[in-house]
């Protein structure tokens, strides 16, 4: 251990719906463990058995959701105490790498304590009250989205014979309506959020300057990119989504095909399904490098993912460089294939080039066009 990390006590908290199991040690004593109340008056106790008058205090949090999230903003504000979030996978694994085969609350604690002594300990930054009260709204209209399409699967389902009460159909129509109700509420409490800080109401411009990207598709976004700490590469960005590939080889006999990962915020990668389509439709850059890798022999699903983590690519450039999206940075069509597209040259095109069929939409034509790839 480093000479200046000595003088460290460190903490591991594993956090469930009542209580929180804290395991604490340094160099100077013995390993101690208490329980506390998973409440206000809990995490107030908590702290103060942590902290000692000339102790720098470092804590690990297991990342459990809404369980953990009240812990780690009240260590975070407390003095002389520096907070981690852990992933939960990460300590997952680290409890199989140290062979531990009993599971109980105490047993993650001291395994959480051993982490943050022996791991890279990357200090956290809480978001602001702004970011996570419309990471919650996001959520939540989303949530409701998902129970609207089931109440709609249920009222095509009733519809489709004679047998079914009236009385059921028109509860389902009335508790549809209601839903639209709540969804449009909850949509102008996000903007309302979005508006009311100057950063936020930033970010949303660029997002919105993204052919594809609407005001919902926006707010989902911002939601689970505006919680992410400063400082993170895009490829850290993408790792967050899950879009980053996943390699899979052994040896020369062992070579699976190169899939995303899926490691990492569903969220996100559904916030980015639907502005990617539109975009393909809407956009002639992005349409044209979707054309280009289904001339190449992609799969239409395997292209849109691309899309996708090419598009969560430029978000992260507009957010860094106070920037609205420009078409010809996310793709460069290259010039003789724009000229073909614009009716100014004709088709006499070399045979070695690869020509794909795509729908002219993309290109703002009533016709299927031909594309140089």
């Amino acid at each position: 251990m480093h000479k200046s990390e000595e003088s460290y006590t460190y903490a591991g908290c594993h956090t469930s719906k009542d209580t929180i199991d804290v395991v604490r040690c340094s160099p100077e004593e013995r390993t101690a463990h208490r329980r506390f109340p998973n409440t206000a008056a809990g995490h107030q106790h908590l702290i103060n058995w942590l902290t000692k008058p000339g102790h720098s205090i470092r804590g690990v949090v297991e990342a459990s959701g809404i369980y953990s999230l009240d812990l780690a903003l009240a260590l975070h504000g407390a003095d002389g105490l520096e907070v981690m979030v852990a992933n939960p996978r990460a300590l997952k694994e680290y409890r199989r790498a140290h062979m531990e085969r009993s599971k109980t609350d105490k047993v993650d604690a001291t395994i959480i304590c051993d982490y943050a002594q022996r791991m890279p300990f990357v200090p956290g930054q809480p978001p602001s009250e702004n970011v996570l009260a419309l990471q919650q709204i996001a959520r939540r209209i989303q949530a409701l989205i998902v129970e609207r399409t089931r109440e709609k699967n249920r009222l095509r389902t009733a519809c489709a014979t004679v047998t079914t009460s009236p009385v059921v159909i028109n509860d389902i129509e009335v508790n549809i309506r209601h839903l639209d109700r709540r969804i449009g509420e909850l949509e102008k409490q996000a903007l309302r959020r979005v508006v009311s800080s100057a950063s936020i109401k930033q970010a949303h411009r660029h997002l919105t300057s993204v052919p594809g990207i609407s005001d919902r598709s926006a707010v989902q976004l911002l939601a689970e990119i505006l919680v992410l700490p400063q400082g993170l590469s895009v490829r850290e960005w993408v790792a967050f989504a899950g879009l980053d590939v996943r390699h899979y080889e052994s040896g020369t006999s062992v070579e699976r095909p190169r899939r995303i990962s899926r490691v990492g915020n569903v969220r996100l990668r559904r916030a980015l399904y639907m502005p990617a389509l539109v975009a393909i439709q809407h956009d002639e850059a992005i349409g044209a490098f979707y054309a280009r890798l289904i001339g190449k022999g992609k799969k239409p699903l395997v292209a849109i993912v691309a899309v996708m983590r090419k598009l969560l690519h430029a978000i992260y450039g507009m957010l860094k460089h106070d920037a609205d999206f420009e078409g010809s940075k996310f793709y460069q069509i290259p010039f003789r294939v724009y000229m073909i597209l614009l009716g100014v040259v004709g088709w006499k095109l070399p045979k070695t080039n690869q020509i794909i069929f795509i729908k002219c939409s993309v290109f703002r034509k009533p016709r299927a066009t031909r594309l140089i790839i």
